[in-house]
């Protein structure tokens, strides 16, 4: 007579018993495979802002320095396209005022663009920021300064970042594992912020 095969019920869990590692590896690379894009927006950008005494993570600062040989009216306006024409810059000025007798100052469109006049030498100064590429974009993402629907967005990378973590734990069994070595790396990590926050004094 064939074997009476266990109940349904007996079955299934043998086979998530057996199998559940298995399955924990696989949710755990493809869910690492969908959070790289977000990883690398909010790491690259983290370490920006960590430093941003340093220097401007958004922006990157210039300067450029012309020469004009063009009389300049005392009409600011006027004065302010009589410099723009004569550097080859096809912009409207949004402010020109003569800060002295001999020096006319030009806002124009941007972050802190302006130009400074020297009018007895005909010597022109240009300042300007340019964004930097990715970081600013990025830094703008994680102060999460864009629409609402982005904290949704923000709050789900950081489920799939508790997952990973904690999927990561289970992954492997035995001395490798959660129960051997596994452990003192978990409880190092933890120890970082942990004996931080007590020896530099806390919030």
């Amino acid at each position: 007579m064939p074997e009476a095969q266990p109940p349904l019920h007996r079955r299934i869990g043998r086979l998530i018993k057996k199998r559940w590692r298995a399955w924990l590896r696989a949710l755990h690379r493809d869910a690492g495979y969908l959070a790289v894009g977000l990883t690398f927006v909010y790491a690259l950008s983290g370490i920006a802002i960590n430093h941003i005494a340093d220097w401007n993570p958004n922006f990157r600062t210039g300067s450029k320095t012309y020469h004009i040989d063009a009389t300049l009216p005392r009409d600011e306006p006027e004065a302010a396209r009589v410099v723009l024409k004569a550097i080859g810059m096809n912009e409207e000025p949004v402010d020109a005022y003569y800060a002295g007798d001999t020096r006319l100052e030009i806002e124009l469109e941007g972050a802190n663009h302006s130009l400074h006049v020297d009018t007895t030498t005909g010597t022109v100064y240009e300042d300007y920021e340019a964004p930097r590429f990715f970081l600013r974009v990025a830094n703008w993402l994680h102060y999460n300064r864009g629409k609402s629907s982005w904290t949704y967005i923000a709050d789900g990378f950081a489920v799939f970042l508790l997952f990973l973590a904690t999927s990561g734990m289970f992954m492997i069994k035995g001395k490798k594992g959660l129960i051997g070595r596994g452990a003192v790396l978990v409880l190092i990590g933890a120890a970082v912020p942990i004996l931080y926050v007590h020896f530099s004094g806390g919030p």
